[in-house]
């Protein structure tokens, strides 16, 4: 037995070290610049708790990323029904629209939106046609174009959890809520809806991490009327030089993302946030 247990360790080991030397040590690296200000280990924090700015961008940053999470999922509900329903060529017709996206460049879709959310793009010119508004909507360098290509880029990441959740569900259950006399609303309230819960938090919970570090698209459809986190380290390395005030965003970031993930955990284990059981 401990033979078997040292040739797994030294098959581990590359991988481990490997990750050791190119992830742990410059991640290490970075947070401990977060305490090597001049006016002690912990002067990049309080400055970053006192500054309104910062809370500012903070809230914003979570706001933006709870509204994309909720967009992605309810455009996410019918996308993933529909996958479950089709077969054969349709299928995989359907199937390929969803995962074609991961194939273009997030920077490549940036800038497309960005052509078709300017003022005098295609879809200010189509809704000024159409009568539905009197002059171009403001949808480019604000919330609302942050929004719009956020959603597009991370919809497959809502469509495929839900998508596997509803998948492994049983249609005996269904056609039994059925046979003892539910009627369609309350069997997809008490049965189906339940069971494809896991799926729904997985997916919500997988965009609203993805959006909390976002960086190309906020900076390119929002620019500096649609500040982010991201956007604001990124500041802080580029403008201003200030590595241990980066550093210190960085962590409490981090830090977040994971008390996040872990009240996530208590509620919906990770292993049933992909399928239903």
């Amino acid at each position: 037995m401990a033979r078997r247990h040292i040739e797994t360790l030294l098959l581990l080991a590359p991988a481990v070290i490997l990750l050791l030397l190119c992830f742990v040590v410059p991640l290490a690296r970075l947070f401990s610049l977060a305490f090597t200000d001049e006016a002690g280990p912990f002067a990049t924090f309080a400055i970053l708790a006192e500054s309104n700015v910062y809370r500012r961008v903070m809230v914003n940053t979570f706001l933006v990323a709870l509204a994309v999470a909720l967009i992605t999922v309810v455009l996410a509900w019918p996308v993933a029904y529909i996958l479950t329903k089709l077969k054969g060529f349709w299928f995989a017709f359907a199937l390929y629209g969803v995962l074609f996206p991961f194939w273009i460049s997030v920077l490549v879709r940036t800038f497309s939106w960005m052509i078709l959310l300017e003022r005098n793009g295609p879809l200010n010119r189509f809704l000024v046609n159409l009568g539905i508004t009197d002059k171009p909507l403001a949808l480019l360098f604000n919330d609302t174009g942050v929004m719009i290509g956020m959603v597009h880029v991370l919809l497959p990441y809502a469509i495929l959890p839900l998508y596997g959740a509803m998948l492994r569900i049983d249609q005996r259950l269904l056609m039994a809520s059925d046979g003892l006399g539910a009627g369609l609303f309350d069997t997809f309230r008490r049965v189906y809806f339940p069971l494809c819960l896991p799926g729904l938090m997985g997916g919500a919970t997988f965009v609203f991490l993805l959006s909390l570090g976002f960086f190309i698209t906020p900076a390119l459809l929002g620019g500096s009327n649609a500040i982010t986190l991201s956007m604001l380290i990124a500041s802080f390395i580029n403008d201003r030089l200030a590595w241990s005030l980066a550093a210190a965003a960085s962590l409490v970031l981090l830090v977040i993302v994971l008390a996040l993930l872990a009240a996530t955990a208590k509620v919906l284990p990770f292993g049933k946030g992909m399928y239903a059981k």
